[in-house]
């Protein structure tokens, strides 16, 4: 398989896994005619289902899609011995149906079990198109293919999604009721002591600073004591004459 089919298989896959519900092993219900085209191409079944679910499938089939290819005769019977292969879906009815009413029937209306439905009938395929989450794979000129989500399955897909985002009725009652906020009372606002500029402390100026520098000179010139006056004693060259 080439990459780049594979990756888009893997992308539909994931979104049947993740909307829906789908896990592996996937359960995969194989018709008469679907095992009949395998052995005309010479394919391995089993392993190229796997390959296009990307993952681990369980193939089944009914009995009543059994006794479709035992009524063909013996040419097909490696058919008949392919489909003993898979394990048994019990489908039900007492007489035999045609196979696409058995399938149908087993998927229902809903697909509540996550059936994927190997088919080659174009009537059954187009009876599945119109449920939702049914993958369906069929073979074209050998090729093993995965249809793409029908747009029944799309619009499911999108509602599932878009009521994801909203709350349940059970999740809305378990929510608390909203209290009403306690409102404080209103009073008198002093000012922001942000705002609120502190009052700047001027420096001395030069003139105060040099009258207190007199002031001080003055008092210790008070306070200081004047010094005596001491005459000089006359000499007796001037007493003689």
């Amino acid at each position: 398989m080439r990459q780049k089919r594979a990756k888009a298989y893997r992308k539909l896959m994931e979104l049947y896994s993740m909307s829906f519900g789908f896990r592996q092993p996937y359960q995969v219900l194989v018709d008469a005619e679907f095992c009949k085209t395998s052995i005309e191409a010479k394919t391995e079944l089993s392993k190229q289902i796997s390959s296009v679910l990307q993952g681990d499938v369980k193939p089944m089939i009914t009995q009543c899609c059994i006794h479709e290819l035992y009524l063909q005769g013996k040419g097909q019977q490696p058919a008949v011995d392919l489909a003993k292969q898979f394990e048994r879906r019990k489908c039900n009815h007492r007489e035999p149906i045609p196979g696409d009413d058995c399938l149908a029937s087993v998927v229902g209306e809903a697909n509540k079990h996550r059936y994927v439905v190997a088919t080659q009938s174009q009537p059954l395929r187009a009876r599945l198109r119109a449920i939702v989450a049914v993958p369906i794979v069929h073979v074209n000129r050998s090729v093993m293919i995965l249809e793409p989500p029908s747009d029944v399955t799309l619009a499911a897909k999108e509602k599932r999604e878009e009521h994801a985002l909203h709350a349940t009725k059970s999740e809305k009652t378990a929510l608390p009721t909203p209290t009403e906020p306690i409102k404080k009372k209103k009073g008198a606002k002093g000012p922001n002591p942000l705002s609120v500029k502190k009052k700047k402390v001027e420096p001395p100026s030069s003139n105060v600073t040099g009258q207190k520098r007199r002031r001080d000179e003055e008092t210790e010139e008070v306070a200081a004591p004047k010094k005596k006056r001491r005459r000089k004693a006359k000499t007796t060259e001037n007493v003689e004459e």
